[in-house]
């Protein structure tokens, strides 16, 4: 079995990636505060700041999976050099540029959760069905689930950036919803990898919550402690437009969802170019967005006309 060390694998987001790992790998959950035991996997103290630790840490290791946001590039650098394949969950986009740059002897996966990881995947094959150089991305979040503190903030941070609305279709049982722009990293990292120009928006699957948000937008750096309390339920979707033709992604536990993908892109490093590179330019979206769905997610691809083009998913 391949060692996967899988730094901050007790988080919201860790954990889900390592009960999947564990399954079919040897799985090492490190942190500065790893819990005494993990179901199926061994636990390391790691200070992430200490490069000589993180360096014990990938001895006999295939692959890094960061569930952190803790030196992300002088990992992925330590990494690459000694031949470990890295893997990271970041939504920031600040850190996924700068990791953009790493080079070595194995390959760097960025882009590899929901929103960022599924939402591009949903993108590149909407525009390789249709030609689109305008694509629309929507993410539609429950607020009943629980987020861990790193999350939390991300959010917030966000909040005080959103921009202008939108509609836009999600599978059911959600419908037509308004959107509100959000700076996911979509838009910048898509515009790169498929030279198409994007927006991204984001609402919850209140109503009521999502046309609030504009006003919390005023005061998010304040709303920490409501930003915790669980309004709403767990489930999630998101969906992508392009030229007419939408393809979606739902379930629920997004943090769940975002395990789970990092975890199976674990198998599909292998062949993958050295070097760093976003999950839409290496893997094909359709193939692997099924087998996603598989661990009890639902894909929504378009459905296809007998001429072999596309109209929008029948789930939209």
């Amino acid at each position: 079995m391949a060692r996967i060390v899988v730094f901050g694998g007790y988080g919201a987001v860790g954990r889900e990636a390592v009960a999947v790992l564990a399954r079919s790998h040897d799985v090492v959950v490190a942190g500065r505060n790893p819990p005494r035991s993990v179901p199926g996997a061994t636990t390391l103290r790691v200070d992430l700041r200490d490069d000589a630790a993180v360096e014990h840490a990938l001895d006999g290791a295939y692959a890094v999976l960061m569930c952190a946001e803790v030196g992300n590039v002088r990992v992925a650098r330590a990494c690459l050099d000694r031949g470990v394949h890295y893997l990271d969950v970041t939504a920031s986009q600040p850190v996924l540029a700068a990791l953009r740059s790493v080079e070595g002897d194995a390959t760097a996966l960025l882009s590899v959760g929901l929103a960022p990881g599924v939402t591009n995947l949903l993108a590149r094959h909407c525009v390789e069905l249709t030609g689109a150089r305008d694509v629309e991305i929507g993410v539609l979040l429950g607020g009943g689930e629980r987020h861990g503190a790193a999350a939390v903030a991300w959010t917030l941070d966000g909040l005080a950036a959103l921009g202008p609305s939108w509609r836009m279709p999600f599978p059911a049982p959600y419908g037509t919803r308004t959107v509100h722009g959000f700076p996911f990293p979509d838009r910048h990292t898509l515009r790169d990898t498929l030279d198409v120009h994007v927006r991204t928006g984001l609402c919850l699957d209140s109503r009521l919550l999502t046309a609030l948000l504009p006003a919390a937008a005023r005061f998010a750096r304040r709303l920490g402690p409501l930003a915790r309390a669980r309004l709403g339920s767990d489930g999630f979707a998101v969906t992508v437009t392009a030229f007419g033709v939408t393809c979606a992604f739902s379930g629920r536990r997004q943090s769940r969802a975002t395990g789970v993908v990092a975890a199976l892109l674990v198998d599909r490093l292998p062949g993958r170019p050295r070097g760093a590179w976003h999950v839409d330019q290496v893997v094909d979206p359709a193939p692997f967005l099924t087998e996603v769905a598989g661990h009890g997610f639902a894909f929504h691809p378009p459905t296809m006309r007998p001429d072999g083009t596309a109209t929008s998913s029948s789930a939209a």
